[in-house]
């Protein structure tokens, strides 16, 4: 008995919604039903098919042709690390950071910032190479002047002398001997008899020792104000309390009043300017 009571107000509850959903379906008033078919006033967007297809070469100028594509690809994929390695980014950005160390600055600048710095700064000294390799490689090869292989060979040109430059201005032939004998090359007589593989990582070297000679000058005189003021602190039994947190404050102080990024930036310059001959 129970069970049908249950039934009937079951049915009974919902055929009152089904009434009162019948009643909503226009709601609100004087709304219209309406449909979700295109009509012919309306035109559809069109839509391009893509496809790939593969194919063997029929002659020997599409194979040239997809290995220097490959090539292509292959030194854009490795150019950051050209434009580091082979210019003077890489001297610039070790002593920003050996100033940022000496002044005891954890997060300002930030990293990024110094790294932005550096490759501003080398973009301009490294001008000139960059638009005699624009002027005898790139251009010629837009024009079809010059194939990719001639291209090469004269946009390498103006990069190999800067780096042999750098290495014979600040004494670095040293590193050249040394790679050399380690390839069972004799001892070169002019840049030409140096190879390409040589010579850049003797430039690598080369720029790390001076990088790190410049860095290890900059360094001297902050730490010097770092034993000062430990000294200072040590003598008023101010054990505690770290020197840095003292020293820092006059160090940028110091470094403010005598224009030291002016003076950094300008040394820096001078250091790649003057062996920077074409």
């Amino acid at each position: 008995m129970k069970k049908l009571f249950f039934l009937l107000a079951i049915f009974f509850a919902s055929q009152a919604v089904f009434s009162q959903s019948a009643q909503n379906r226009n709601f609100p008033q004087g709304s219209i039903s309406g449909r979700t078919e295109m009509t012919g006033e309306i035109t559809p967007s069109d839509f391009p098919n893509i496809t790939f297809s593969a194919s063997s070469p029929k002659t020997g100028k599409e194979v040239a042709f997809s290995v220097q594509l490959l090539l292509i690809l292959t030194l854009l994929t490795i150019a950051p690390s050209i434009l580091i390695l082979t210019t003077c980014f890489l001297r610039f950005s070790i002593v920003l950071d050996f100033i940022k160390r000496a002044l005891s600055l954890q997060q300002v600048p930030p990293t990024a910032v110094l790294n932005g710095i550096a490759l501003f700064m080398t973009l301009f000294c490294m001008f000139p190479v960059f638009n005699r390799v624009y002027e005898n490689a790139y251009k010629p090869l837009s024009n079809n002047e010059l194939t990719v292989t001639e291209a090469f060979d004269e946009g390498i040109v103006p990069i190999r002398i800067f780096m042999y430059n750098q290495i014979k201005g600040n004494g670095g032939e040293n590193y050249i001997m040394s790679f050399m004998s380690m390839a069972g090359k004799k001892k070169p007589a002019t840049l030409a008899d140096v190879p390409t593989y040589v010579l850049i990582p003797a430039y690598i070297l080369n720029e790390l020792t001076v990088a790190i000679k410049v860095g290890v000058l900059i360094y001297i005189p902050f730490v010097v104000i770092d034993m000062v003021v430990s000294s200072i602190l040590m003598s008023m039994g101010m054990m505690m309390l770290p020197p840095v947190q003292i020293s820092t404050p006059f160090k940028l102080m110091i470094f403010v009043l005598v224009d030291g990024w002016g003076l950094l930036t300008n040394n820096l310059f001078s250091s790649v300017m003057q062996y920077l001959r074409l």
